[in-house]
């Protein structure tokens, strides 16, 4: 198997992308970066912070820096946050650097693995299943069009989706 020289993870919160992506970086003996991560590392808040604060358009011009500065990056598998493909310099910046996988789940597998653990800005104001349906809408496609490769995610180990992408690649 070639090793690509990049592999960025799309999909919605809750798909796996930050655990799979670990993974398969451990397993390409690449570096694993998390976009989200970074945000965090630059500005010394959080993500709920940069939200409370700044709203979600001032969060989205962050993410668009550092997306454009990781995708420069050699030898990485880059977890992207649920919303980065939103913007289309950064679907621009994503296919043309890197191979793309996108991590597809269903809503209710993203209300399971969304219930605890980091906070989500997006589902604090609401019904979660009814944000999440709506953004599932709005974002599938755009998934889709960037993906090189779409794989499943529900109900499955971490190891399993990672060997998964790399026995495809």
């Amino acid at each position: 198997m070639k090793k690509p020289q990049n592999i960025f993870l799309v999909g919605p919160m809750g798909a796996g992308k930050s655990a799979v992506g670990r993974q398969i970086a451990r397993m390409l003996h690449l570096s694993f970066m998390d976009s989200d991560d970074e945000i965090e590392a630059r500005t010394g808040v959080d993500i709920p912070f940069i939200f409370e604060k700044e709203g979600e358009k001032g969060f989205r011009k962050r993410e668009a820096k550092v997306i454009d500065d990781l995708s420069k990056m050699d030898g990485i598998v880059l977890a992207t946050g649920g919303g980065a493909i939103v913007d289309p310099q950064n679907r621009s910046h994503l296919g043309a650097r890197g191979f793309v996988v996108y991590l597809h789940t269903t809503v209710e597998q993203q209300l399971a693995r969304t219930q605890k653990g980091r906070e989500r800005p997006l589902l604090e104001n609401g019904d979660r299943r009814k944000i999440l349906d709506e953004l599932m809408l709005e974002r599938d496609t755009m998934y889709r069009e960037i993906a090189d490769l779409t794989v499943e995610t529900d109900g499955r180990k971490v190891k399993a989706v990672a060997t998964e992408v790399l026995e495809r690649l």
